[in-house]
């Protein structure tokens, strides 16, 4: 198979990191509000064609029995690229071993010019060993080229099955739409998933607004997720596949959930799922819980205005300098630093808003049996 020299241009990954999730924010609303009695997706065939093309998992979705040709094709790709690499290998070792030789060769006539003892057999013997290395040079270029054209060949039908995929995925989708035809009240329903924040339940203007960015927030660094299924799916086939593992995929992964770990802090305060110690916690009455968490939240407080102050400090630094990585890639780094700000600054944020609805549980007792509905337990 021939080998893929694409290294991911920096603009791409970060263009990508902001476009792709208002793109599948946007799609996302506008499925929300349209009923569909499709059991199988056309836009979900296609994303399982580009991600999982290789495997068959678009086949599988369409429940096709021609899954199994792509799974035969692709273990024989990865067995085939296994030998390939053998015969690189035994490729390269030859062509040492000719340099080698041709390098005692030089040697032992520099020895028979200066009459030296032994020399005529020496250049005999060097002699000997370059046929030999040439030799095995010839075998290792033929099983080279002979695995080569069976990579290339293999790899040139399974491109042509995933192009034919590609072309009649409308119609294939279809056929299977009409065998299996969804009744009303059929689907995937999970209420806790599907039930948003309701608005009315904030006890404040600024509460429904904070919400809301954390929410949106959430939802946008989630998308990403979808990101790394391209990029990892991309490296292995790139590493098993065509013998050319990247320089970026891994990095850039790993900065890419870092962020998402820091940007996400604030929505997962507001749905109360960061992990504490709560066994005591959990027996006491809705307003001495708010109490309790007035007092902590000194603590919460002078920890995030911390957070944010160094944060901002390291992501300045950063880019006056236009810091970047150290790897071949070099990736810049201050817009990850400026994501430790952001990250601060949402989860500071969303702990005024609940604060606020604390001090509202404390002060108003009918809000104590209204927060007792929002307040996640534990």
């Amino acid at each position: 198979m021939p080998e893929i020299s694409f290294v991911l241009p920096h603009w791409l990954y970060w263009s990508g990191l902001i476009l792709f999730p208002l793109f599948a924010m946007v799609l996302f609303r506008k499925a929300a509000h349209q009923e569909s009695g499709q059991p199988l997706s056309l836009s979900l065939g296609y994303f399982l064609l580009v991600v999982g093309g290789f495997f068959g998992v678009h086949r599988l979705y369409l429940k096709s029995y021609w899954a199994l040709a792509f799974i035969a094709l692709f273990t024989s790709l990865l067995v085939v690229n296994v030998e390939v690499r053998s015969v690189r290998d035994d490729l390269s070792a030859a062509q040492n071993g000719i340099k080698l030789a041709e390098f005692k060769v030089q040697r032992a006539e520099k020895a028979v010019n200066k009459g030296r003892r032994n020399a005529e057999q020496r250049l005999s013997d060097a002699s000997q060993r370059l046929i030999s290395a040439r030799a095995s040079l010839e075998d290792a270029q033929q099983g080279s080229e002979r695995w080569n054209h069976i990579a290339q060949a293999l790899g040139a039908g399974m491109l042509l099955l995933l192009l034919i995929d590609l072309l009649v995925m409308p119609k294939l989708i279809q056929r299977r739409n009409q065998a299996e035809k969804l009744q009303p009240g059929d689907g995937f329903h999970c209420p806790s998933v599907e039930a948003e924040h309701q608005d009315s339940l904030e006890p404040f203007l600024i509460n429904r607004v904070i919400s809301r960015i954390n929410g949106l927030a959430g939802e946008f660094v989630a998308y990403w997720s979808v990101i790394a299924v391209f990029v990892y799916y991309y490296e292995v086939i790139a590493r098993y596949v065509f013998n050319s593992p990247t320089n970026w995929a891994h990095e850039s992964m790993f900065l890419m959930f870092g962020m998402q770990y820091l940007i996400a802090g604030g929505f997962v305060l507001r749905e109360g799922a960061h992990v504490r110690v709560d066994v005591i916690y959990n027996k006491l009455s809705n307003r001495t819980k708010a109490v309790v968490d007035l007092f902590t939240s000194i603590f919460f407080f002078i920890f995030m205005v911390t957070l944010l102050v160094t944060g901002w400090t390291f992501f300045y630094d950063s880019y006056e300098v236009n810091e970047v990585s150290i790897s071949e890639w070099g990736i810049q780094y201050w817009p990850i630093k400026l994501a430790l700000s952001l990250g601060a600054l949402l989860l500071l944020i969303q702990g005024v808003a609940q604060l606020l609805k604390d001090i509202s549980v404390v002060i108003k007792p009918g809000a104590a049996t209204l927060d007792a509905e929002v307040r996640p337990e534990g």
